[in-house]
């Protein structure tokens, strides 16, 4: 029986691979995220199944594709029909806690944007028959985390585990707008605390004039990043001294927007001192060019999730902001490894480092994430430090996916993973010679008259990207051209390159159907 090791799991938000000092970032200070790099392994191309919240937290949970999962953007829950790794776990007899972030049902409660709805001259169906899934997750044991109901404690709203983890205190949204448990913690500190949130009770600053960025006047002490290191200290605490291993999700709303690093962290960067990307105001895809005629005509919305155009003084100050909220949780990562090795407890626990998806910051003269695949947004740090098996600062340049987290803690863990698992195990199998990307839209963008379906493949060499109802799709040389400046789908010299990349990517999705569930009977 292998010896059962505790795993510390870390994941951010809205984070891409170059925002680390250890991918190379000569500005950003994160001496903590980089320690646990330097004393393990970091993946140089690890990229996201999903490059959107929900879909890609339920592929790190299931190990499979959304297509396979059905949470394909956005609004879909994830299934409780679905296995996660987290409940083989607990099943093997682990304590399993999530402190932070879930996301893996919807915060809004805003209706729909795709709904049913019923035709002129024909039949209506039932209401329980108007979906292929008769279990559709539309019922109230999916709507957990819809933060305007969010009166009390997750926990205390619970029969039984949640998806697999038996304690949870769970943040809901970003920046100093986060809910959740913590936002009742907060209140409760804090009578007042509604009081130092949101733009309009902001702390003036005249040198940072950028969208969804202001000065917050919450303490860092009360700010989600401090509240998640805090209560997840307090839970390895109580670990120390058990039986049983444990494995406990730290998991961080920021660095996503709105850009509100608390006291210290607000100015800790210049933006004097960012280097736009190289690729920074060029492109010619439809909707970058839509985008900056939106930003040149005031037309473009940017004050929510949709991906807009920025200029450059708008950018640094962006970045610098990211830099901010980076830096402290680094800061809350360095908190919480001291407490383990001050419990005893680091000789044993595996550090996972990770991230749900990207952002462009920048690159292309854009913000945010959403619908073009460049690597900002796919590519993602995934670090892997194991006391048992240490190395020294390796990296690894195969190409490893979000759907291979799981079997690989399970594989670290000695646990047999269920049928239909569809991520492989990171330390003992070879790198595919492709990562399949999916994403779906839920509304329309700027630059666009639908919402999107989106198909991309990552080689070893290339990046291609097919979008259903458009006239133009994505081809990219990553060595010769690494900030995706070039399309090459339309190149007649390419037309062997983008045959060969096609096959390729069609195989893989063949790969990846779903091999699940096992037959009853044999045929």
């Amino acid at each position: 029986m292998i010896n059962r090791p505790n795993f510390l799991f870390i994941i951010t938000d809205q984070h891409r691979a170059d925002h680390l000092g250890c991918y190379g970032n000569p500005v950003l200070q994160t001496p903590n995220i980089d320690r646990i790099a330097a004393g393990g392994t970091r993946w140089d191309r690890f990229y996201v199944a999903n490059p959107i919240c929900m879909p890609n937290r339920a592929s790190i949970m299931t190990g499979r594709m959304c297509s396979i999962h059905g949470a394909r953007h956005n609004g879909i829950p994830l299934s409780k029909d679905h296995t996660t790794f987290v409940e083989l776990l607990r099943d093997a007899g682990y304590n399993t806690g999530l402190v932070g972030k879930s996301h893996l049902q919807s915060f809004t409660g805003l209706p729909a944007t795709n709904r049913f709805e019923a035709q002129d001259g024909l039949t209506t169906p039932s209401a329980h028959l108007r979906d292929a899934y008769k279990n559709n997750r539309h019922s109230s044991e999916y709507d957990l985390e819809v933060a305007p109901n969010w009166h009390t404690r997750l926990a205390d709203r619970l029969k039984g585990d949640f998806y697999g983890f038996d304690h949870v205190e769970v943040v809901a949204d970003h920046g100093d707008q986060a809910s959740g448990d913590y936002l009742l913690w907060a209140r409760a500190q804090t009578p007042d605390f509604d009081t130092l949130t949101g733009p309009a009770n902001a702390l003036p600053d005249n040198r940072i004039d950028a969208p969804q960025a202001w000065r917050t006047a919450v303490p860092e002490e009360l700010y989600s990043t401090s509240w998640i290191a805090d209560r997840s200290e307090a839970w390895l605490t109580q670990q120390a001294g058990r039986d049983a291993p444990f494995f406990l999700q730290m998991s961080f709303p920021d660095p996503h927007h709105p850009f509100t690093p608390p006291g210290r962290y607000w100015d800790m960067y210049d933006p004097a001192d960012i280097t736009l990307p190289a690729s920074f105001g060029r492109g010619d895809l439809p909707p970058i060019k839509a985008m900056k005629e939106a930003m040149k005509n005031g037309t473009d919305p940017r004050d929510n999730q949709n991906p807009f155009a920025v200029t450059e003084d708008e950018a640094r100050a962006i970045i610098a902001l990211t830099y901010g909220m980076i830096t402290m949780i680094d800061d809350a990562i360095g908190r919480v490894v001291t407490r383990l090795e001050t419990l005893g407890l680091a000789d044993n626990t595996v550090i996972i480092f990770t991230s749900d998806h990207g952002d462009y910051m920048g690159d292309h003269g854009l913000m945010l994430k959403l619908l073009l695949h460049y690597q900002g947004i796919i590519r993602v740090p995934f670090i892997w430090n194991d006391p048992a098996a240490p190395v020294q600062g390796n990296v690894d340049p195969g190409l490893g996916s979000s759907i291979d987290i799981s079997a690989t803690i399970l594989a670290r863990a000695g646990i047999q993973p269920f049928n239909g698992i569809q991520g492989r195990d990171l330390l003992s199998t070879p790198p595919p010679n492709a990562i399949i990307i999916e994403e779906d839209s839920q509304r329309t963008m700027t630059g666009f008259d639908r919402p999107q379906r989106v198909r991309t493949v990552v080689t070893e060499t290339h990046r291609m990207s097919l979008r259903e109802g458009e006239d133009w799709n994505e081809l990219y040389d990553l060595k010769r051209d690494p900030d995706e400046l070039t399309n090459l789908y339309d190149a007649p010299e390419a037309v062997d390159v983008r045959h060969c990349v096609t096959e390729t990517m069609l195989r893989r999705i063949i790969e990846l159907q779903d091999r699940a569930p096992l037959p009853a009977y044999r045929a």
